[in-house]
């Protein structure tokens, strides 16, 4: 039998290949992207209710999005990493890893605004407004890629706050010598544990909350939206109490495999995160609105300007050690000067060199 007389070279023959060939084609163009969301409430949290906006939103900048569920960030995580998710959206905590200048957001106090001798945790929320502006504008794009991954948005979690089973542990010497949370894949916060004497103990978003409230730990640091998912009343009791001094304002972040998506996506992805900053921050108030005014405990003046100086030092510390990117740190501080002008920190234009 003579090739020409094979039915694949044969004119209907070659039709039908090129109509499979073309059909495939379609279908690549027209995959999904995965997206890995991670949301402590799952499904129904807001975190996720955010990404499907979003995913909705990113449709007409080219991307086809399907989001996949996590209560388990680890799990999100590897599954990113490991290529079965374009995309994962979990804490800065996590995806740091994947770009250093803005996973150094999160750093130890870096959003506290102190004004007459008072917390102004609003104005450290415009601090965080302005980072993000100034990372999500096209001048800080290169800024927001590293190899593969590139950075497609960042959002509030809200204020973390200083959470104790006793009200009586509410200064740093009484803290000496006991057990305080700190993410295992955050090493900054073990860092800053032990310089004031006390004891880290490793946890993760799926046991801090047990831990907590079953006495293993006798202070963690949560947002306010952490409250009711972690049932932290219970570890609080009639004892404990959160302390409005708030030690970092941690943020979720969109990191993308940029490979995955149409070129220029990342910057109309921060760009619709961006937007959703002043949602994130009614979710947030709602959530301390909702925690019953007792359980609250200001720290004495006299004492904030000492926590900030402790805050600072940790911070420059664990910058030189190479764990928060230095140029976020000044990007951060010009943020605070600019909202808060008159605080003798910005008689310097920088916070490290």
């Amino acid at each position: 039998m003579s090739l020409a007389s094979r039915s694949f070279f044969r004119p209907q023959g070659l039709a039908l290949a090129a109509a499979a060939l073309l059909s495939s084609v379609a279908v690549s163009a027209h995959a999904k992207n995965v997206v890995c969301v991670w949301d402590v409430a799952g499904k129904s949290g807001d975190v996720y209710a955010a990404s499907t906006d979003y995913a909705l939103a990113m449709q007409k900048h080219g991307a086809d999005m399907e989001l996949k569920g996590y209560v388990d960030e680890r799990v999100a995580i590897e599954d990113f990493r490991a290529g079965q998710c374009d995309a994962v959206v979990a804490t800065s905590f996590r995806t740091r890893q994947f770009n250093g200048v803005a996973g150094s957001i999160d750093s130890i106090g870096s959003t506290l605004v102190i004004k007459n001798g008072k917390v102004d945790i609003d104005a450290g929320y415009e601090v965080l407004r302005k980072v993000i502006q100034v990372f999500a504008a096209p001048a800080a794009g290169k800024l927001m890629v590293d190899g593969n991954y590139e950075v497609g948005g960042i959002f509030p979690l809200g204020a973390a706050y200083p959470i104790v089973r006793d009200r009586r542990n509410n200064t740093v010497e009484s803290l000496s010598g006991k057990k305080i949370a700190a993410f295992d894949y955050d090493k900054a916060q073990g860092m800053m544990i032990q310089r004031i004497g006390a004891q880290p103990v490793s946890v993760d978003v799926t046991n801090i909350g047990p831990k907590f409230n079953n006495g293993f730990l006798d202070m963690v640091t949560l947002p306010a939206v952490a409250y009711k998912p972690f049932e932290l009343h219970k570890g609080i009791g009639k004892t404990g109490g959160i302390g409005r001094l708030p030690i970092v304002i941690p943020t979720v972040q969109i990191m993308l495999n940029k490979n995955k998506f149409p070129a220029g996506f990342g910057e109309k992805s921060r760009q619709f995160w961006l937007a959703q900053f002043d949602r994130a921050l009614n979710i947030v108030k709602t959530a301390e609105k909702g925690i019953p005014a007792a359980t609250w405990e200001d720290f004495p003046a006299e004492s904030i300007p000492k926590y900030a100086v402790m805050y600072r030092e940790a911070r420059l510390e664990i910058a030189k050690q190479g764990i928060y990117n230095k140029t976020t740190l000044n990007v951060m501080k010009k943020a605070r000067c600019s909202v808060n002008p008159t605080d003798a920190e910005c008689a310097t234009p920088r916070e490290i060199d």
